[in-house]
């Protein structure tokens, strides 16, 4: 569910018209809206309130300041996987007792920081990764704790790309080698590696594929118990999925009581990733019809907005609802909605039947709030676009639309070229 809604044939985000919104900040922009982003973490706590986990919101789905602060706030804690990441999570006052450090690829730079900054442990992705970890953490004189991310080999329903839950990806570590690791975690002086962690892919609307990863983790981690290996922490990951178009996901209820029952028995500290389905319905993407086209072919509308603003459609092939801002019943047409940028792959929408738009009307592209700003570019020199939030009757900006300016900082000519 989602407080994006017509009224009065107009679309609203909460208690505001779209329409006014773009008045005011122009075109394109995303748009948030408070009560979806916070009512869809809160049927998470609730949920799982039986375990008190902590709830790491994964940033990496929306890096806004605004989303995480209106989380953090509601007790939320961070699942970061860069040092900007865990800047701005500090920056607006997260815990760092509740932030986790995930990455394949953490520098010794990012590791620093993070011990510096105290958080509560990383998840470690490869042996060397660890090794990396303790040198560091000697050599500041810190102690750190550590979960091993485990990948547990199985299949999940979603796109390949962002299946991770497989060997032939680059993620987490296999069972072998994991439990090599507890064996030999005496060599790791100043880590304390106390910790399971799981993350079997995104987008995933089923409950088997998580309930067979985590019955298969907690198998593996009784048989380390029994072998004297002290587990401390087992953190899930995310990966729940959302409504772009037909799915009929699992609430947040549905699956606690899947697993909740699973990880009672552990006695366990619990953590949680989510991200998507916290933030993916609390975002649209609002761009504005420039022309429509027709070749005979084919009927092309196309919009201020391109696949450097969503790069979805075209990296994934996803599907995004897409409906006017003003709503008529005009008859519908078969169309390709696509942007002004110089690709192929420049598009929302293949074939989509929409009513009839001219230059000018609003495009709403729903369920844009994950995987979207975070994931724009600057291609063909364009500036990233504004992102807005609505909370009640109130809105404002909470990134300001790039400038030719912004885009052209820290860029200079070689002397040799000013000869």
């Amino acid at each position: 569910m989602h407080d994006f809604h017509v009224k009065n044939g107009e679309l609203c985000c909460e208690n505001i018209k779209v329409s006014t919104i773009a008045k005011s900040v122009g075109t394109p922009f995303y748009l948030y809206s408070y009560k979806t982003l916070t009512d869809h973490f809160l049927k998470i706590q609730r949920a799982f309130a039986p375990l008190n986990p902590i709830i790491c919101f994964a940033m990496k789905s929306n890096g806004n300041s605004a989303v995480i602060k209106s989380l953090v706030d509601l007790g939320a804690g961070i699942d970061i996987v860069s040092v900007g990441e865990l800047k701005k999570a500090l920056l607006v006052g997260s815990d760092p007792k509740k932030i986790v450090f995930a990455s394949v690829g953490k520098t010794e730079e990012e590791i620093a920081l993070a011990i510096k900054t105290g958080i509560l442990l990383f998840n470690v992705e490869s042996e060397p990764e660890l090794v990396e970890i303790n040198r560091i953490a000697r050599k500041m004189k810190r102690y750190v704790q550590a979960a091993l991310r485990i990948n547990p080999d199985v299949p999940a329903p979603t796109h390949d790309y962002i299946h991770t839950g497989s060997l032939k990806k680059k993620f987490g570590i296999d069972l072998r080698t994991t439990r090599q690791i507890f064996k030999a975690q005496k060599k790791y002086s100043h880590v304390k590696v106390n910790g399971v962690h799981i993350h079997i892919g995104s987008q995933i609307t089923e409950g088997a594929p998580f309930v067979g990863a985590i019955k298969k983790v907690v198998i593996f981690i009784d048989q380390l118990r029994q072998e004297g290996i002290d587990i401390e922490y087992l953190d899930i990951g995310g990966g729940l999925g959302i409504i772009y178009k037909d799915e009929n996901p699992q609430t947040a209820q549905a699956y606690a009581d899947k697993v909740l029952p699973i990880l009672k028995k552990t006695g366990l500290k619990i953590i949680m990733e989510p991200g998507r389905f916290i933030v993916g319905n609390a975002g649209i993407f609002v761009t504005k019809v420039v022309y429509v086209k027709d070749n005979g072919v084919k009927k092309f509308v196309i919009v201020d907005g391109g696949m450097n603003d969503l790069i979805r459609p075209t990296l994934y092939d996803a599907y995004h609802e897409i409906v006017p801002v003003k709503q008529t019943r005009a008859p519908k047409f078969k169309v390709d909605v696509v942007g002004p940028i110089c690709e192929s792959g420049d598009f929302f929408a293949h074939g989509r039947f929409l009513s009839k738009v001219g230059r000018g009307d609003l495009l709403a592209v729903m369920s844009a709030g994950a995987y979207g700003y975070v994931m724009s570019s600057n291609y063909n020199v364009r500036g990233r676009v504004p992102e807005v939030m609505v909370r009640g009757n109130k809105f404002e900006i909470v990134k300001e639309r790039e400038t030719f300016k912004d885009l052209m900082k820290g860029e200079r000519l070689p002397r040799f070229l000013n000869g």
